[in-house]
């Protein structure tokens, strides 16, 4: 099915949650978002994971196509995160021998090394692409971590200038965009968290590198922004530190956190041009938000954002949510944006 011509068509961040049978939940939250392997969070042997890992997939795509989202995505089942899939089947990477990096909260993270040029070997999410077309008649979405983010989750242990490792990534990152769109996927979308962790750098090389990414890319392309996962960061700031900038990326939609930092949405002017995909459901909230709630979260981002130009979905990936939880909060999104729906059409 084609993007929906609808107004408000509801989608997701990426990520829903993985179900307990095929990863040991404790195991993932230790790992938090993790950048090297993370293979002991499976609890299915290497010979059956695959198998497990599409059966999974299909009971998420049918979870959101039950709650009534337009948009689906794979709901990224395969991943152990949302970017070490992609990043570590790079050349130039070595994951054997990590390094570590703390965190501002001090937490401590291995991380790959960059110890050659980073190459793009071939497609690495394209069967996900096709396996997701193949399971749905819904419009699809798939996710990439965008290239100042993955040059962000290494240590930098060959280049000698770190925009010139962002600019590589950003060839890799069009590369494996470019195997996606001839699947017929119909939206795609890096996620770059860490524009607003590293400002000062995403000032100097963030949008181009996002730009050469996104470079020849037809169709709908979405940049993502967030906080963080509501698991690993309870406390979140109430505004960004990179945002105007991202109006000058050639992605035709910005997705932003919202609800959990209560965001002003005030913000959303400086993305004139843009369309926005707010974040309505607060994903630090284990309580199920009623449809009231979100009508009125998606009301407040109309008195920025045309309704033509606004995609109601989460504040960032479902992953870490319980099942029945992100069941409830995906329900709660499509029949809010129902209610606001059926209101601008009188």
């Amino acid at each position: 099915m084609p993007y929906p011509t609808h107004l408000l068509p509801t989608t997701v961040v990426g990520s829903t949650p993985q179900p307990d049978w095929l990863v040991d939940r404790a195991t993932l939250h230790q790992h938090g978002v993790p950048r090297t392997p993370a293979r002991d969070m499976w609890r299915i042997p290497d010979d059956l994971l695959e198998q497990a890992q599409d059966d999974a997939t299909i009971l998420a795509i049918r979870s959101m196509e039950r709650a009534g989202i337009d948009i689906v995505t794979d709901g990224e089942i395969r991943r152990e995160s949302y970017s070490n899939r992609f990043a570590l089947a790079l050349d130039g990477i070595d994951a054997d021998t990590p390094a570590e990096i703390v965190s501002q909260s001090g937490r401590r993270t291995p991380v790959p090394r960059v110890v050659g040029p980073i190459r793009h070997r071939g497609p690495v999410e394209v069967r996900d692409a096709q396996f997701l077309r193949a399971n749905t008649d819904r419009a699809t979405k798939i996710t990439l971590p965008g290239p100042f983010t993955l040059s962000q989750q290494v240590r930098n242990d060959f280049y000698a200038d770190e925009e010139e490792l962002a600019m590589d990534y950003a060839v890799a990152v069009n590369q494996e965009l470019r195997a996606l769109k001839a699947t017929g996927v119909d939206v795609l979308q890096l996620d770059e968290p860490w524009v607003r962790a590293a400002p000062d750098k995403a000032s100097r090389y963030g949008v181009r590198a996002i730009n050469r990414a996104l470079e020849g890319i037809e169709g709908t392309t979405v940049v993502h922004v967030c906080f963080g996962y509501a698991a690993v960061v309870a406390q979140k700031p109430s505004g960004y530190s990179f945002l105007p900038q991202l109006a000058d990326t050639v992605a035709q939609q910005i997705s932003i956190e919202a609800a959990q930092p209560k965001l002003d949405l005030g913000v959303l002017r400086d993305l004139a041009g843009k369309t926005i995909m707010l974040g309505v459901l607060d994903l630090g909230d284990a309580a199920v938000e009623t449809a009231g709630t979100i009508a009125d979260r998606i009301r407040a981002g109309l008195r920025f954002v045309d309704a033509a130009h606004l995609v109601p979905a989460p504040d960032c990936g479902m992953k870490y949510l319980p099942r029945d939880v992100a069941d409830g909060k995906l329900r709660a999104l499509a029949e809010g944006a129902a209610i606001v729906r059926r209101e601008l059409a009188g």
